[in-house]
Protein backbone atom coordinates (compact mmCIF):
# COMPACT_ATOMS: atom_id res chain seq x y z
CA UNK A 1 0.00 0.00 0.00
CA UNK A 2 1.49 3.41 -0.92
CA UNK A 3 1.54 5.86 1.29
CA UNK A 4 0.02 9.64 1.39
CA UNK A 5 3.81 10.76 0.86
CA UNK A 6 4.62 8.71 -1.99
CA UNK A 7 1.40 9.23 -3.77
CA UNK A 8 1.88 13.25 -3.21
CA UNK A 9 5.65 12.79 -4.79
CA UNK A 10 3.50 10.76 -7.98
CA UNK A 11 1.38 13.55 -8.35
CA UNK A 12 3.75 16.14 -8.41
CA UNK A 13 5.77 14.22 -10.89
CA UNK A 14 8.27 16.38 -12.43
CA UNK A 15 7.35 19.85 -10.44
CA UNK A 16 10.43 20.29 -8.07
CA UNK A 17 9.16 20.75 -4.06
CA UNK A 18 9.32 24.26 -4.07
CA UNK A 19 6.96 24.97 -6.99
CA UNK A 20 4.37 22.66 -5.58
CA UNK A 21 4.90 24.43 -2.29
CA UNK A 22 3.79 27.74 -4.00
CA UNK A 23 0.91 26.22 -6.01
CA UNK A 24 -0.14 24.73 -2.27
CA UNK A 25 0.85 27.74 -0.38
CA UNK A 26 2.91 26.07 2.07
CA UNK A 27 6.67 25.82 2.57
CA UNK A 28 9.34 23.88 0.73
CA UNK A 29 10.50 21.66 3.82
CA UNK A 30 6.59 21.11 4.25
CA UNK A 31 6.14 19.68 0.86
CA UNK A 32 9.27 17.59 1.76
CA UNK A 33 8.22 16.58 5.38
CA UNK A 34 4.72 15.46 3.86
CA UNK A 35 6.64 13.30 0.59
CA UNK A 36 9.13 11.51 3.46
CA UNK A 37 6.34 10.81 6.03
CA UNK A 38 7.61 12.57 8.68
CA UNK A 39 4.72 14.76 8.87
CA UNK A 40 0.85 13.91 8.30
CA UNK A 41 -0.45 15.67 5.94
CA UNK A 42 -3.18 18.25 7.64
CA UNK A 43 -7.23 18.42 6.21
CA UNK A 44 -6.40 22.17 4.14
CA UNK A 45 -3.90 20.72 2.20
CA UNK A 46 -5.20 17.08 1.47
CA UNK A 47 -8.54 19.16 0.64
CA UNK A 48 -6.06 21.14 -1.62
CA UNK A 49 -4.76 18.10 -3.30
CA UNK A 50 -8.28 16.20 -3.39
CA UNK A 51 -9.64 19.47 -5.39
CA UNK A 52 -6.72 20.26 -7.89
CA UNK A 53 -5.78 16.45 -8.69
CA UNK A 54 -8.56 14.44 -8.20
CA UNK A 55 -6.87 11.39 -7.66
CA UNK A 56 -8.59 8.26 -6.19
CA UNK A 57 -5.12 6.98 -4.61
CA UNK A 58 -4.71 9.95 -2.98
CA UNK A 59 -8.00 9.65 -1.34
CA UNK A 60 -7.56 6.04 -0.24
CA UNK A 61 -4.07 6.69 1.13
CA UNK A 62 -5.27 9.68 3.06
CA UNK A 63 -8.47 7.47 4.68
CA UNK A 64 -5.80 4.77 4.92
CA UNK A 65 -3.30 6.23 6.84
CA UNK A 66 -5.43 8.67 9.15
CA UNK A 67 -8.13 6.33 10.35
CA UNK A 68 -6.26 2.91 9.82
CA UNK A 69 -9.33 1.69 7.99
CA UNK A 70 -10.93 1.59 4.67
CA UNK A 71 -10.01 0.34 1.27
CA UNK A 72 -6.34 0.63 -0.02
CA UNK A 73 -5.52 0.49 -3.91
CA UNK A 74 -3.74 -2.60 -4.54
CA UNK A 75 -0.01 -2.38 -5.82
CA UNK A 76 1.25 -5.67 -4.65
CA UNK A 77 3.10 -8.10 -6.63
CA UNK A 78 -0.33 -10.22 -7.42
CA UNK A 79 -2.48 -7.43 -8.08
CA UNK A 80 -3.76 -6.89 -11.80
CA UNK A 81 -4.87 -3.78 -11.94
CA UNK A 82 -6.51 -3.82 -15.96
CA UNK A 83 -10.02 -2.70 -15.44
CA UNK A 84 -11.06 -5.75 -17.23
CA UNK A 85 -9.26 -8.08 -14.46
CA UNK A 86 -10.46 -5.63 -11.76
CA UNK A 87 -14.15 -5.85 -12.83
CA UNK A 88 -14.14 -9.44 -13.09
CA UNK A 89 -12.60 -9.71 -9.55
CA UNK A 90 -15.27 -7.00 -8.26
CA UNK A 91 -18.23 -9.34 -9.59
CA UNK A 92 -16.38 -12.58 -7.59
CA UNK A 93 -15.88 -10.74 -4.75
CA UNK A 94 -19.67 -9.01 -4.49
CA UNK A 95 -21.01 -12.52 -5.43
CA UNK A 96 -19.31 -14.23 -2.21
CA UNK A 97 -20.48 -11.28 -0.11
CA UNK A 98 -23.97 -11.62 -1.39
CA UNK A 99 -23.98 -15.61 -0.90
CA UNK A 100 -22.81 -14.95 2.77
CA UNK A 101 -24.37 -12.34 3.72
CA UNK A 102 -27.68 -13.98 2.30
CA UNK A 103 -26.96 -17.16 4.21
CA UNK A 104 -26.19 -15.02 7.46
CA UNK A 105 -29.20 -14.48 10.01
CA UNK A 106 -29.16 -10.64 11.83
CA UNK A 107 -32.90 -12.04 13.22
CA UNK A 108 -31.68 -13.04 16.92
CA UNK A 109 -30.28 -9.66 18.74
CA UNK A 110 -26.53 -10.00 18.39
CA UNK A 111 -25.73 -9.63 22.18
CA UNK A 112 -27.49 -13.23 22.11
CA UNK A 113 -25.69 -14.66 19.82
CA UNK A 114 -24.15 -18.23 20.17
CA UNK A 115 -20.34 -18.35 19.06
CA UNK A 116 -20.29 -19.97 16.03
CA UNK A 117 -23.03 -17.71 14.85
CA UNK A 118 -21.10 -14.58 15.95
CA UNK A 119 -18.07 -16.12 13.87
CA UNK A 120 -20.58 -16.65 10.82
CA UNK A 121 -21.47 -12.60 11.42
CA UNK A 122 -17.38 -12.21 10.91
CA UNK A 123 -17.05 -14.08 8.44
CA UNK A 124 -19.69 -12.29 6.40
CA UNK A 125 -18.46 -9.09 7.26
CA UNK A 126 -14.96 -10.22 6.17
CA UNK A 127 -16.63 -11.23 2.64
CA UNK A 128 -18.08 -7.02 2.60
CA UNK A 129 -14.58 -5.51 3.17
CA UNK A 130 -12.98 -7.55 0.69
CA UNK A 131 -15.85 -6.56 -1.99
CA UNK A 132 -15.62 -3.01 -0.58
CA UNK A 133 -11.75 -2.71 -1.69
CA UNK A 134 -12.88 -4.77 -5.19
CA UNK A 135 -15.42 -2.04 -6.04
CA UNK A 136 -13.30 0.60 -4.59
CA UNK A 137 -10.22 -0.53 -6.66
CA UNK A 138 -12.51 -0.66 -10.14
CA UNK A 139 -13.67 2.89 -9.31
CA UNK A 140 -10.63 4.18 -8.94
CA UNK A 141 -8.89 2.44 -12.15
CA UNK A 142 -11.46 3.15 -14.32
CA UNK A 143 -11.68 6.68 -13.21
CA UNK A 144 -8.10 7.55 -13.45
CA UNK A 145 -7.77 5.39 -16.96
CA UNK A 146 -11.44 7.04 -18.39
CA UNK A 147 -10.84 10.65 -16.71
CA UNK A 148 -13.58 10.89 -14.58
CA UNK A 149 -13.88 12.95 -11.98
CA UNK A 150 -13.40 10.64 -8.95
CA UNK A 151 -14.35 13.70 -6.48
CA UNK A 152 -17.14 14.06 -8.53
CA UNK A 153 -18.80 11.07 -8.27
CA UNK A 154 -18.30 11.24 -4.59
CA UNK A 155 -20.01 14.60 -4.73
CA UNK A 156 -22.96 13.76 -6.97
CA UNK A 157 -23.32 10.81 -4.47
CA UNK A 158 -23.73 13.13 -1.40
CA UNK A 159 -26.16 15.41 -2.98
CA UNK A 160 -27.99 12.07 -4.16
CA UNK A 161 -28.00 11.23 -0.41
CA UNK A 162 -29.31 14.25 1.02
CA UNK A 163 -31.91 14.35 -1.82
CA UNK A 164 -33.26 10.85 -0.19
CA UNK A 165 -33.28 12.28 3.21
CA UNK A 166 -30.27 9.72 4.04
CA UNK A 167 -27.67 12.69 5.31
CA UNK A 168 -28.73 15.68 6.85
CA UNK A 169 -25.80 17.64 5.54
CA UNK A 170 -24.56 18.90 2.16
CA UNK A 171 -21.04 17.61 1.71
CA UNK A 172 -20.37 18.71 -1.33
CA UNK A 173 -18.99 22.05 -0.12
Amino acid sequence: MKKVGEVMKEIRANKTQQKQALEMSVSRETISRYETGKDKVNAGVARQYSAKYDNPMFAMAIQTEYTGTGPVLLDGPNADLHRSAVKEKTLEELGEAFNRLKSTSLVKPLAAMELYEKQDLHDALEELVEATTAISNLVAVVCMEAKISYKDLWMDHYRYLVSQGLLKEDLTC
